[in-house]
């Protein structure tokens, strides 16, 4: 199958091709032959009711320093695209939802990947609570009275913001620890949204795993392991990679969410469990591709094309 593919990405220069998840699906996507092209979010443009985006063909490389070669732009109709890949990065903000009603001008005649209706109403803290049954206890709210009531009945626990990313803003409250009411007044000031709470589970000393589910079905995973002195696990703030495999109970969550996931055209997503519980569901650029590779010996991109050659 040959295809037109245009990805809607950060700036290429910036990644780390030993770990960004677009550089691989764009490597397996140039490997079958599909024509490249790659745009960044703010150069979409619609007028009358045509949406299109300056535009660069683009060719990639596994070669630290010189992974890709941008050629001339120009203003592209994205309805002529095959499939578009919406991969910039969050925050999950009104620029981002912005992209998402744009693009739906194309959807579905142009595949676009994720959904963008979908990953508008699928931010990773809030899809997520419609599985309560997977999740751990977890409060979302801008009400002190009920943080505070939280904390009493749970002692430890996690805060951060609703929409925050990366591990950025997520603090670890034990129970004597006074700095709650500041941290309040903090996240006030710095955010609108409420605000997400959830029970400390001590089993994240030991992972908080990175499944990876292809069109509803998980295809592979990745633990990750906190560094000393660090409540978070996300790899750019020291988390250390471990090969892992999928336990029953990881299974179940996954058998739980899958139909739900491809349903609503979500075919790239990443999971987040810790212990025995679901604690995101990541659809606007899920990571973890050459991670799970490199373990286990497998193209988990080239399953993600797959599946999108058999929704075309």
């Amino acid at each position: 199958m040959t295809l037109s593919v245009a990805i809607q990405m950060d700036p290429i220069e910036s990644i780390n091709i030993e770990a960004d998840s677009t550089f691989v699906l764009a490597l397996e996507a140039q490997r079958r032959g599909y024509r490249l092209f790659h745009y960044l979010p703010h150069h979409l443009t619609l007028r009358q009711g045509r949406l299109t985006a300056w535009a660069r063909p683009l060719t990639v490389r596994r070669d630290q320093g010189s992974h890709y070669t941008l050629g001339e732009g120009s203003q592209m109709e994205l309805a002529e695209m095959d499939v578009v890949l919406m991969r910039q990065d969050p925050p999950f903000d009104m620029a981002y939802i912005t992209a998402t009603h744009l693009l739906e001008h194309i959807h579905p005649k142009t595949l676009v990947v994720n959904d963008p209706f979908h990953v508008r109403n699928a931010p990773e803290k809030l899809l997520v609570t419609h599985f309560p049954e997977l999740m751990p206890p977890t409060l979302i709210s801008s009400d002190r009275r009920q943080i505070m009531d939280f904390r009493a009945e749970h002692g430890s626990i996690i805060l951060k913001p609703l929409f925050g990313n990366g591990g950025a803003g997520v603090f670890h409250l034990e129970p004597q620890d006074d700095n709650l009411n500041s941290l309040l007044e903090l996240f006030t000031q710095l955010y609108r949204e409420p605000l997400i709470v959830q029970r400390y589970l001590p089993e994240v000393r030991r992972g908080d795993k990175r499944i990876i589910l292809i069109d509803g079905v998980a295809a592979g995973a990745v633990n990750r392991v906190p560094a000393a002195g660090e409540a978070r696990s996300n790899l750019h703030v020291g988390g250390r990679p471990e090969q892992s495999a999928l336990t029953p109970r990881e299974r179940e969550i996954c058998a739980a969410i899958g139909p739900t996931l491809k349903e609503r055209g979500l075919i790239f997503v990443g999971i987040d469990v810790i212990g025995d519980y679901l604690t995101e569901i990541n659809v606007t650029s899920p990571t973890g591709l050459q991670e799970i590779n490199r373990f286990d010996g497998a193209c988990l991109e080239a399953k993600v094309w797959d599946a999108i050659e058999t929704r075309l």
